[in-house]
C-alpha cells in the first residue's frame, strides 16, 4: 500500500496532526521529514505525527521517526506496541554502533 500523508486539524486537542497511512519505507520517511519540517516552519508550531494507520515500517524509516521525535521535537502517537519496540531497538542499535566507532 502506498504511503498517504494527510494534514488534519484536531480542534478538540488543539493540535495539528500529520496522519500517515500505508507503508513507510526510507524514501517515504525522508519525504515525511521534509514535509513535517516545512509545515512546522510555515505554521510556527509543532506537529503530532499520527502513525496508527501504518501497515509496514522498516528499520531505516523507524530511525527517521525517532530522529523526528528526539532531535526535532515532534510528538509520535498511535504506535502499536511492536512498532514502539522496533523504533526503540533501532535507536539502541544505532547508539551501540556509534559507541563502537
Amino acid at each position: 500500500m502506498p504511503t498517504k500523508i494527510t494534514q488534519v486539524e484536531d480542534n478538540e486537542r488543539g493540535k495539528t496532526l500529520l496522519r500517515i497511512e500505508g507503508s513507510l519505507t526510507l524514501d517515504d520517511a525522508l519525504l515525511l521529514e521534509k514535509i513535517a519540517l516545512e509545515i512546522r516552519s510555515q505554521m510556527q508550531k509543532n506537529l503530532t505525527l499520527d502513525l496508527a494507520d501504518i501497515d509496514f515500517l522498516d528499520s531505516e524509516s523507524a530511525s527517521i521517526l525517532r530522529k523526528l521525535e528526539k532531535e526535532h521535537g515532534f510528538e509520535l502517537e498511535g504506535l502499536e506496541l511492536f512498532l514502539q519496540n522496533a523504533v526503540s531497538e533501532v535507536e539502541s542499535r544505532n547508539s551501540n554502533e556509534i559507541q563502537e566507532e
